[in-house]
């Protein structure tokens, strides 16, 4: 490994520790952030998972499989339970495409690694699947996670695409994360020159647009459809002020109340984790 392949796996995995640690100082109603608890967690279980992840997850000689799984089982390691099989769904193939493509954009990347996936990098993340436990990820008559892979992962994740938002990253090229979450951070990190509201921003606008996928698993779908529209209210009324930290205390009473009904918006959070990560790989590329 040659000395600049070290230097940009440190830099990978220092850029996805710090979208994991910028995505918790945001407030992200009936998730987990620094201004609340939640859920049985705590925000220091999330810290040590972003640590632990980004000591494997960006090593240069691994497989995208490989990343997923190494970074799942060194969080099960530190912290016991799965706080981040989302997230490094996510960030693992931006991660590999930074190490592994060779087109000019992070999109170009991206899209050339998605297509080289194969069987048994679907295999791993089968076994990551598995070692996670997510509430009722995976149980699918068409492709089980506790049963052995016959196509690569990108098939199936397609399979998987119109129940899971986060397989329909992988089938649509990252679609949301860029066209939403991105242009999203970009936009109201202008405007207000804050990142952690601008990161805001990002979570209410996945909220507002998409039934969260770990919502309809664990609740079903009128809840989650009930939950968007929730969503779209406070959307709407963040993005109208000049100064976010005025909505504050109405968005601490939404996350007080989402985490009394025991909601958890967790793809929406992993969504925009990712979308942190894709930033700064963005502006990497550029320059």
């Amino acid at each position: 490994m040659t000395t600049n392949t070290a230097d940009i796996s440190l830099q990978l995995a220092n850029a996805f520790e710090a979208a994991c640690m910028d995505e918790l100082e945001a407030l992200k109603p009936g998730n987990v952030h620094i201004f609340a608890d939640g859920h049985g967690m705590v925000v220091q279980d999330f810290m040590r998972s972003a640590e632990a992840a980004a000591a494997v997850i960006a090593q240069p000689e691994l497989s995208l499989g490989q990343r997923i799984l190494s970074a799942i089982e060194a969080t099960r390691n530190a912290v016991g339970c799965n706080t981040n099989l989302g997230i490094v769904l996510l960030c693992a193939p931006l991660i590999h495409a930074m190490l592994h493509g060779n087109r000019s954009s992070l999109r170009g990347r991206l899209q050339q690694v998605l297509q080289e996936l194969t069987i048994e990098d679907a295999e791993l993340a089968y076994q990551a699947i598995v070692l996670a436990a997510p509430a009722g990820l995976g149980e699918s008559e068409l492709h089980d996670v506790h049963t052995v892979p016959r196509v690569t992962l990108l098939e199936t994740m397609r399979a998987a695409q119109h129940r899971d938002r986060i397989a329909l990253q992988y089938a649509s090229g990252f679609v949301d994360v860029f066209d939403i979450g991105v242009t999203l951070y970009r936009r109201t990190l202008l405007r207000w020159e804050r990142p952690a509201w601008a990161t805001t921003a990002v979570y209410l606008g996945f909220l507002a647009r998409f039934d969260d996928s770990h919502i309809l698993r664990k609740h079903g779908d009128e809840i989650a459809v009930v939950l968007r529209r929730e969503a779209e209210v406070h959307e709407k009324a963040l993005l109208q002020l000049d100064n976010p930290k005025t909505y504050q205390r109405e968005l601490l009473k939404f996350d007080a109340d989402l985490k009394a009904r025991g909601l958890n918006p967790g793809t929406s959070a992993d969504l925009t984790v990712a979308s942190l990560l894709a930033v700064a790989l963005e502006e990497s590329v550029c320059r």
